[in-house]
Formats: structure tokens, C-alpha cells, sequence
């Protein structure tokens, strides 16, 4: 693998190849599709996560376990086509680069080999970079370091590769009759977010489950596909936690066996071990699981798994609890079940997602935790059913999930 500088290049070896962009930071990746005179031909070649396919160029998000990426699949790029720029911005308005530079990977998109890195180096109050840009040159497809800032975010990048972007006027007239608003390409919010003619009506309050939030105010009960953040007091939750998960026939006087694993994930979504009544301990020790239950019967969690997040290896950045019924019974025949992550020292309970509604299935995805870039760790609730009666069933399942 080579480490580039600013100007190198490097043939590419691969007809598809991905570069992905990571920092300490969430970053947005986009990528344009550029001809001979450095400009787009539309507002259709800016790739980007509103806009993710164009020809022979895809944007690929990481879901938080992995840093967003552009896709390039240099054999169904167009004709007239001779440049693909990758560009990155911090997610947060208004954040520069200075002490948060991010590395570019080149990768061979079929298999993930690494074939070069990029860091831009001395960068202080950009707030978007062009980091790399996969080209054409004498029939042959390269790729080369640049790392050019922009003070004025996406918008001076877009303005040079000439995307349109409209200006926010400074004071917009009101009307007395509003015109109808005209049909527009999809324009990215982040480069020019729309003045409204008018004060606009408040906006409908988003659903619950697409919200994210802390352990600030205390103990946290999610709902399904909602996300909390492993944070206190603005710094991480590095400590040992304890999933818990529990159940309950759901007929009287009939036992039910169901077995609760955890199964850890690479970056590129690649599986590292499970942990489950099979195997007690994965990860050097930094995960480890109480055994098995066999009848579902008790108060308190039947089966609980010890995550030590400060003992995690850095390759491990994503772990999906599951749990299966290996006897076959389904997951309507369960009553209350449940998972719930409790702070290991104090025996505090942080957070808790109750499964309701069932399917006549005999998995299911309970919850995943995945380290965010900024070494945050952050849970959410899944709840999702799939046909497996044993954790190998749900490596693949899961993996798709993160």
C-alpha cells in the first residue's frame, strides 16, 4: 500500500475502486463527476447522500461503523468523463479541519484491499477539502493526492465544478400571493439550505425513532431503530456494561430455551468471533457471557453478556445482540422480552428496549452498539426477526444490519 503525498499518483489496479474518507469527526463524502474543462455536465454528476448513484459512480455510507465512501467503477464511467473528485466536509456547520485531519483509503472495491492512504497535512480553518481525485490520463486510470481547502464549505467546491448553487438573499421579500415553488434538481441542504419567502408553518415533529440522544437526563427507554448515544456529562461511557436480556413464555406452565449472543464486527463489516452459550468469552476477554438458560422462567434477565468498552480492540467497531430459539419454538410464543444495558460497577440500568409485536421466527436482532470515529460508543434498538436458530445464522443478517 502506498502512502501518498499531496500531487502523487498511482496507477490503479483495480477497475472499481472505492476511496473512503475517515477523521476523528463525522464527515459528509461526495464525489463529482467532472469532463475535460473541470466542470460538471448537470447537478446530476454531484454523488452525494441525497444523490447517492450517478454513472459508474455510487456514494456508499458507513452507518456510523465505517467511514462514507464514493464508489468508482472506472469501466462504466461515461464518455467525456476524465475526472472523479472526492471531497469531504465535517458533518457540524461551520467546523474547520484544523487538528481533525481526515485519511483517504483507496481500495479495491471488490475485495477491500488497501492500495493507497492520503492525510492532508498542515490544514487549519478549511471547512471542505477536496482530498482525491480518480482520473484519466493516456487511456489509463490513476489516482492522485490533492488536498485542496475551502474556507466557504461545499459551496466554493460546488461553485468551482459548477453545481448550481442559489444564494440566500440577505433580506427575502414577502409576497402577497406566493408563487408555486419550481421543480429543482435535488440540491444537497448542506451547500445552500433554502431561504423561505414566507415564515413557514412549524414543521411536523419527527417520528421517536429517528431521534438520538444521551445519558445526560438518566436512564433511556428507546424505541425500535432509535439510537442513544453512550455519553455522559459530554464524555464517553468507557466502562464495563452489561446487556441483559430477558424473556417469558408466552403460555403458562411451557418452558421456552432461547439463547442471547453477541456477534463482533470489523469496520468493513467483516465478522471477528460471536460470543454465545458455546463460547463464553471472545476478544481477549473484553467480552464475556453468564451461560445458558434453558427455560426462560425468573424474575430478572435470563442470560447477560459483560462488555468491557475500554478493553475492545480497535478492530472491533460493531457488535449485534441477538437472540435465537435453537428448539425452533418462535418468537410468538415469547411474552416480554427484552434487553437492557446496565452500568456493570453501580449495577445503574442506562438503557432499555422492550420487543413488541412478534414474528412467527425463530431470531432476532435484539440490539447493536457501534464506535463512532470520535471513540463514542452508541446503541440502537433493532427488534428485527429473522429465520435462525442458532447465532451462525445471524452473521450475515446481522452484518447487512450495521
Amino acid at each position: 500500500m502506498t502512502a501518498m503525498t499531496p500531487g502523487s499518483n498511482i496507477p490503479l489496479s483495480a477497475a472499481r475502486v472505492a476511496v473512503d474518507v475517515a477523521a476523528p469527526v463525522r464527515l459528509d463524502v461526495s464525489g463529482l463527476l467532472l469532463t475535460a474543462d473541470g466542470k460538471v455536465r448537470s447537478d446530476d454528476d454531484f454523488i452525494f447522500y441525497n444523490q447517492p448513484s450517478g454513472p459508474g459512480v455510487t456514494y456508499r455510507g458507513g452507518g456510523g461503523s465505517a467511514p462514507d465512501a464514493i464508489v468508482v467503477d472506472t469501466a462504466a464511467v461515461p464518455p467525456g468523463i476524465e475526472k472523479i473528485v472526492v471531497t469531504a466536509s465535517p458533518d457540524a456547520a461551520g467546523q474547520t479541519f484544523q487538528g481533525i485531519e481526515p485519511t483517504a483509503t483507496v481500495r479495491n472495491a471488490d475485495d477491500g484491499t488497501p492500495l493507497a492512504t492520503f492525510t492532508p497535512p498542515r490544514l487549519s480553518n478549511e471547512t471542505a477539502l477536496v482530498v482525491i481525485e480518480i482520473y484519466l490520463r493516456n487511456g489509463a486510470w490513476k489516482a492522485r493526492a490533492v488536498g485542496q481547502g475551502y474556507a466557504n464549505g461545499l459551496a466554493g467546491i460546488a461553485t468551482d465544478f459548477g453545481v448550481s448553487v442559489e444564494e440566500e438573499p440577505a433580506a427575502p421579500p414577502v409576497p402577497a400571493a406566493a408563487p408555486p415553488a419550481p421543480v429543482a434538481a435535488p440540491v444537497d441542504p448542506r451547500i445552500a439550505p433554502p431561504a423561505p419567502a414566507a415564515p413557514p408553518a412549524p414543521p411536523a415533529a419527527p417520528p421517536a425513532a429517528a431521534g438520538k440522544i444521551n445519558l445526560d437526563k438518566g436512564r433511556v427507554s428507546l424505541q425500535k431503530n432509535q439510537t442513544v448515544s453512550l455519553v455522559k456529562g459530554g464524555a464517553p461511557l468507557l466502562s464495563r456494561v452489561r446487556m441483559g436480556l430477558g424473556w417469558e413464555p408466552a403460555f403458562r406452565g411451557k418452558d421456552i430455551d432461547l439463547d442471547a449472543s453477541v456477534i463482533a464486527y470489523g469496520p468493513n463489516r467483516n465478522h471477528l468471533d460471536s460470543c454465545y452459550f458455546g463460547k463464553l468469552t471472545i476478544l481477549n476477554g473484553a467480552i464475556k457471557h453468564s451461560g445458558d438458560n434453558l427455560t426462560g422462567e425468573g424474575a430478572g434477565d435470563d442470560e447477560t453478556i459483560v462488555v468491557d468498552l475500554g478493553r475492545i480492540p480497535a478492530e472491533a467497531t460493531g457488535l449485534v445482540f441477538t437472540v435465537n430459539s435453537f428448539t425452533g419454538q418462535k418468537f410468538n410464543e415469547v411474552a416480554k422480552a427484552y434487553c437492557r444495558l446496565i452500568d456493570d460497577a453501580s449495577g445503574e440500568e442506562l438503557v432499555r428496549f422492550d420487543l413488541t409485536g412478534a414474528e412467527p421466527q425463530t431470531g432476532v436482532m435484539m440490539a447493536k452498539l457501534i464506535k463512532q470515529f470520535s471513540g463514542e460508543w452508541e446503541m440502537t434498538a433493532m427488534g428485527e426477526f429473522v429465520k435462525s436458530r442458532t447465532v451462525r445464522g445471524m452473521v450475515k443478517p446481522a452484518a447487512q444490519a450495521l
